[in-house]
């Protein structure tokens, strides 16, 4: 099992670099917006309640795959280094699938501001994240 876990800023190209990553190999793509989108149909994200169902469905995620025969997954997220909480919950996903004989791969992305911002409008953005 692999857990690939690619980080950085908002509009860095996370889901991009996943979705070729998950072309050429057997890993599934997990981005982080998948859960955003499903629960701001019913929360604001920035609610508590909208917090508690993503970190809800993405655990349950997790856990299954985990436990699973797929060849493994790659998930991205916005780190926060400046926030324990963000490390905190980085330890406990990359725990759970060591703990379960997976191999964890951090692969951080950085792009300056005026290229985010450009990349903010890619179609490919708009059409995963409306």
């Amino acid at each position: 099992m692999k857990f690939v876990l690619i980080f950085g800023p908002q509009a860095v190209g996370k889901m991009t670099v996943g979705q070729e990553l998950a072309k050429i190999t057997d890993l599934k793509l997990f981005h982080n917006h998948m859960t955003i989108d499903l629960v701001n149909n019913f929360f604001d994200y920035g609610t508590k309640e909208g917090k508690r169902l993503v970190t809800l469905f993405r655990q349950e995620i997790f856990e299954e795959v985990s436990k699973s025969n797929l060849y493994g997954m790659i998930f991205t997220y916005v780190w926060a280094f400046n926030m324990k909480d963000d490390w905190d919950y980085v330890n406990k996903v990359s725990q759970l699938f060591e703990s379960r004989g997976g191999t964890v791969y951090f692969v951080e992305l950085e792009a300056d501001l005026e290229e985010r911002l450009e990349r903010n409008k890619s179609s490919n953005r708009l059409e995963h994240k409306p």
